[in-house]
């Protein structure tokens, strides 16, 4: 089968050049210079002349406070380019599998893992685009599976895990904000878990939404406390903050943790606990260094 990656630059899109290297399917790995998804005659062409039967979209416009000044671009990423990829493989009787956020979650004041048939109420415009997103793929009719994610970190790009250690290895303090709940997720995970689904052809009857992100429960300053302890930057005073205390354009979501009951038992995946995943990761990036 025929598989075609956007995105592919980013740090789900590396993760799944790692995780599918074995495959007996073929992958097709683009990104902007290859392929400009929000252009639907290219997006028609590449899907036709190569009979892809499958998209993982990994790409989108995922710069929170920029989209609050820049809503064209935004909508043009999340929206736009999404409704050419699901009308494009629509058309050839495929699948989508799209990457979504727990930012389509936030305005209401939850304190119970969000589930899939929850009730998007977004807080921003990235929020905003992506649910809409979500709403064109099943309007086009076309066969998906969307995935909700949180948190996503990797060794690729940058990432909050990349910022702090770096900022608790040159700093003596640093401030985290502590009143922002959710769960980290490891994008060499998540990867793998679509491949698992895609190579096992778990997916088929099995169209809809699913979260993931790994297990476990924590806020940002108790992820940045973790990152410096694995890293031995011990040295570095972390504190807790109000999130009022980081002027910002858009009011992130206070609690966004995933409740991943249903992918769990679909696919019969196990998922690693935050801090288990943090660590490998550290880890892989120790090694590189």
């Amino acid at each position: 089968m025929n598989i075609l990656v956007t995105g592919a630059n980013g740090q789900l899109g590396n993760e799944m050049r790692l995780a599918t290297r074995e495959s007996s399917d073929r992958y097709i790995f683009t990104d902007v210079a290859e392929l400009d998804i929000t252009d639907t005659a290219a997006v028609e062409k590449t899907v036709a002349e190569n009979d892809i039967r499958l998209i993982v979209n990994c790409a989108a416009y995922t710069n929170v406070e920029k989209a609050e000044d820049d809503r064209e671009a935004a909508e043009r990423l999340n929206v736009r380019a999404v409704e050419n990829l699901a009308r494009a493989i629509k058309k050839q009787d495929g699948w989508l599998f799209h990457i979504s956020t727990d930012y389509v979650f936030g305005k209401e004041p939850y304190n119970m893992p969000c589930r899939e048939e929850q009730q998007g109420t977004p807080t921003g415009i990235y929020g905003e685009t992506k649910l809409r997103g979500e709403q064109a793929i099943r309007e086009s009719g076309c066969h998906h599976v969307i995935v909700r994610t949180a948190w996503l970190y990797s060794e690729f790009g940058r990432n909050f895990l990349k910022t702090m250690l770096e900022l608790t290895a040159t700093r003596p303090q640093v401030q985290v904000v502590f009143d922002q709940t959710g769960t980290p997720t490891y994008a060499r995970d998540l990867a793998e878990t679509i491949f698992d689904i895609v190579e096992h052809r778990k997916y088929e009857r099995n169209e809809g939404i699913y979260h993931y992100s790994n297990e476990g429960v924590c806020s940002w300053y108790d992820f940045a406390r973790e990152i410096a302890k694995l890293a031995g930057h011990i040295a570095c005073d972390i504190r807790p903050c109000h999130s009022d205390e980081f002027p910002s354009k858009v009011r992130r979501p206070a609690y966004s943790v995933l409740d991943k009951t249903k992918i769990k038992e679909t696919f019969g995946i196990r998922i690693p606990h935050w801090t288990d995943s943090l660590a490998e990761c550290i880890g892989r990036l120790t090694e590189k260094s």
